[in-house]
């Protein structure tokens, strides 16, 4: 029986070479104007006032404060983990160098993850009566700041 192997088109000559430019200080820090970064502070507090208004949207719809804190609960599921990643990655060890900050990279996300996770577990014993549903509600509204940041980014600076 013969084996058949795939064929990869990186094998070829004009794939490995690819031309590479290293940028000068000035270019790079043009291309920082064209593409100025989001701070992960302001993605952190788009998502405490989201959560805030689904908390209180929840309290109105329904008329019971255990939604309301359900929702505010499962918003903090997600507030409280991403600001530490945040604070994680923003801490001088994680900007030393690639390598230091693509382990803290891993390391403040397997951090994030833990928190929520953990949070989520608590859940049931830290409020009476949880409205699950509410509370899902609140992490889903919340999560999805992330998209909404990246749909407010900063506007480009031009000279």
């Amino acid at each position: 029986m013969s084996i058949i192997a795939p064929v990869s088109k990186f094998d070829e000559p004009e794939f490995n070479e690819l031309p590479f430019k290293r940028l000068s200080a000035a270019e790079a820090l043009a291309l920082r104007k064209l593409q100025p970064p989001v701070s992960p502070w302001r993605i952190v507090s788009l998502q405490v006032v989201v959560g805030l208004l689904v908390a209180l949207a929840a309290w109105a719809l329904t008329g019971r404060v255990v939604a309301a804190w359900s929702a505010a609960y499962g918003a903090l599921a997600v507030v409280i983990p991403a600001a530490l990643f945040a604070r994680g990655l923003m801490s001088r060890f994680s900007s030393l160098n690639a390598a230091t900050a693509g382990f803290g990279f891993f390391v403040w996300e397997a951090v994030k993850i833990a928190v929520s996770v953990g949070m989520l577990f608590a859940a049931p014993q830290l409020i009476e009566g949880l409205d699950w549903l509410a509370m899902l509600i609140g992490l889903i509204a919340t999560l999805k700041v992330y998209w909404l940041a990246l749909l407010m980014r900063p506007k480009r600076i031009t000279d």
